[in-house]
């Protein structure tokens, strides 16, 4: 009989090629150093093939060690969805979930949403996490978060459930043109300086193309690293930018002299979904979450 890796050996070898460095590994995996090297070596006997190049400084990975750490976030993402058909079926509201949120979206609803799903939903614990959408969906697709809360559509093979629609709003200076008006049409925007989040921020082609702005005039020489940046900037008479109403609806724009006024279109607003893995166990888990989510992140305004 053939003896074959362990998942927790497996678990070792993917941290490594992520990290290419044995103490940022050993770190991710929560043990020591002399733990994982020793995990990784009996990897290597068990395969029979050098995995890693080893240097003082750094670690490399061998053509077939990559190949196998692919075919290993395979094997341990399928591992954690094992365990969470067997949670779901001991109780489906209940148990711990990983939760990530896009940074557009956690800080304006998470002060919204935790203490009444704490109250639907007392027997689960949440652990958050915010990062870009690209992120979140590669450790969605590796099994470090259960779900996220993120801006439909996306690039993976996922699948969500629509929990919002959140309506595009302009923010402008004081004294500006558009001061007083009830909405701005999207076709106003292009003679504007348009304040955009930097590359990599996926709530920056969603402005654009509610503006229809892919190849318009726009401020590249200011870009922002957040919504928080952006409004300053807009308060400093900089240009105008786009704003979606959960950060509205969230204080954003509190203290500053500066005007907002919902954009019309039919494009003028982003879709808020909660995505999982399809092969997740948890699916009854995560369609109770999404409409209390729904339900609490109705607009307002």
């Amino acid at each position: 009989m053939k003896t074959l890796p362990t998942l927790r050996q497996l678990r070792f070898l993917v941290a490594l090629v992520e990290h290419c460095h044995f103490g940022k590994a050993a770190e991710a995996c929560l043990i020591g150093q002399s733990t994982l090297s020793a995990g990784i070596q009996e990897l290597e006997q068990i395969l029979g093939v050098r995995l890693l190049e080893r240097t003082k400084r750094s670690v490399v990975p061998t053509p077939i060690g990559r190949e196998i750490a692919e075919r290993a976030r395979s094997l341990l993402g399928d591992a954690e969805d094992l365990v969470d058909v067997a949670l779901a079926a001991q109780d489906p509201l209940g148990g711990v979930l990983h939760l990530g949120l896009i940074p557009t979206v956690g800080p304006f609803i998470l002060p919204r949403i935790m203490a009444p799903l704490r109250e639907a939903l007392p027997n689960m614990k949440f652990y958050l996490r915010e990062e870009q959408t690209g992120v979140l969906l590669s450790r969605l697709e590796d099994g470090d978060i259960d779900a996220a809360i993120i801006a439909l559509p996306y690039a993976g093979d996922f699948d969500s459930i629509e929990i919002s629609q959140d309506r595009f709003w302009v923010v402008y200076p004081k004294g500006h043109r558009f001061t007083g008006r009830d909405d701005i049409r999207p076709s106003e925007m292009a003679s504007e300086d348009l304040l955009l989040l930097e590359d990599g921020h996926c709530l920056r082609d969603h402005a654009l193309a509610a503006c229809a702005l892919e190849t318009a005039r726009r401020n590249n020489a200011f870009q922002g690293t957040s919504l928080h940046t952006l409004v300053q900037m807009v308060g400093s008479g900089l240009g105008v930018t786009l704003l979606p109403q959960m950060a509205v609806e969230g204080g954003l724009l509190r203290g500053l002299d500066v005007g907002c006024t919902p954009l019309t279109g039919a494009q003028n607003f982003r879709r808020i979904g909660l995505a999982f893995r399809s092969t997740s166990g948890r699916r009854a888990t995560f369609e109770h979450l999404a409409k209390e989510l729904a339900f609490r992140l109705t607009p307002v305004l």
